[in-house]
């Protein structure tokens, strides 16, 4: 008797039992045949083993069946239709092996799982080897703050950008979790600036211990973000609408040129020459307040670097500066010799970063 026939013989066999020991006592025979030889049997074979076991843990026990996770779930051949079964089973108990190890789950097996089923589910698959940007998008949307962390700190799972974003506004209010997130060694620099607003000191603090290496990093982003924030708060201290609307009449009438710009700064007119480079260079309004109010000239220079503006207009321009910081005037021949060092496409590639909504 050949052993496609033995098997076919063994496999009826079990089919036939009627009483659910029995089909249990079956189902254990069958499964420990399956799981000693699972590296030799084609997928004819395989595919044999799933109808058989689809049948006999039709009435099987809760016990019964998470014995019978566990004994598939590591294996990469395993009967697909009753691993899907397991996975899909309402019984955490059953289900959670399967989801945490099966190889037999696809990306669209995992993607409906984690947006159908609970917490429990939501765990399991958190915690697999690999997880896929699709399916951790969907754990972080539904997920509790336990499965949030363990999505986090799990280094086989990949994120996309809005899977990124929507873990940085979950951590806002779960220090643990930004600390999670803030050690990631692939989070985008974007992004860790982002947490780096929303963070605490004590999670900063915490971020400087846990990667000692990237001390100057972090402490470079932070004082971004709060001169940033500074920017900010110091544009929304001045009513910028009379010369919005005046400077943006400018740009209709196709009048805003480097002559004007000079003219703004020559007349100490700050909110329109404010105006003015952010149009012209389209960056923030925010962005421009933080080059001319600040202590360090670099940020202001590259602006008017990127604006190809020559020296007259930046010497101008860092005159209306120096009428709203008096007691830190820049030094002109030291701001001369840096702005003629500054390479534009340095300049401009600068620019870029600072872009966006004005």
């Amino acid at each position: 008797m050949s052993v496609d026939q033995t098997l076919m013989n063994d496999l009826e066999q079990a089919i036939l039992v009627s009483s659910s020991e029995r089909r249990a006592a079956s189902l254990q025979h069958v499964v420990d045949l399956f799981v000693a030889r699972a590296a030799d049997f084609s997928e004819a074979q395989v595919g044999l083993f799933d109808v058989v076991i689809m049948r006999l843990v039709e009435t099987i026990e809760t016990e019964v069946r998470a014995k019978l996770a566990h004994k598939l779930a590591p294996i990469p051949n395993a009967p697909p239709r009753i691993i899907h079964t397991l996975a899909f089973d309402d019984e955490i108990d059953v289900a959670r092996p399967v989801l945490m190890q099966s190889e037999r789950l696809d990306e669209a097996a995992l993607v409906r799982n984690a947006a159908t089923k609970g917490q429990g589910h939501l765990l399991a698959i958190a915690q697999r080897k690999t997880i896929s940007p699709s399916v951790t998008d969907v754990l972080i949307q539904r997920g509790d703050s336990i499965v949030l962390a363990k999505t986090a700190e799990n280094r086989g799972a990949r994120f996309s950008e809005s899977g990124y974003a929507g873990l940085i506004q979950r951590a806002a209010s779960n220090e643990q979790l930004a600390l999670i997130v803030g050690t990631r060694p692939e989070l985008p620099r974007h992004q860790f600036l982002k947490l780096l607003t929303i963070a605490s000191n004590t999670v900063r603090a915490r971020l400087e211990r846990e990667n000692p290496q990237a001390v100057g990093e972090i402490r470079r982003v932070v004082r971004e973000v709060e001169a940033t924030i500074q920017a900010q708060t110091a544009a929304q201290s001045h009513d910028y609408s009379d010369a919005l609307e005046l400077v943006e009449q400018l740009s209709r009438d196709g009048e805003l040129h480097e002559h004007n710009v000079f003219a703004l700064a020559a007349d100490g007119k700050f909110e329109e020459t404010v105006v003015a480079l952010s149009l012209f260079a389209e960056v923030p309004i925010a962005v421009v307040e933080r080059a001319l109010t600040s202590d360090r000239p670099e940020l202001l220079l590259m602006l008017l670097k990127a604006m190809k503006f020559n020296w007259a207009t930046v010497k101008t321009i860092i005159g209306l500066r120096a009428l709203q910081n008096p007691r830190q005037p820049f030094d002109l021949e030291q701001c001369l010799a840096s702005y003629e060092r500054i390479k534009l496409t340095t300049a401009q590639q600068a620019m870029r970063y600072h872009r966006g909504g004005r």
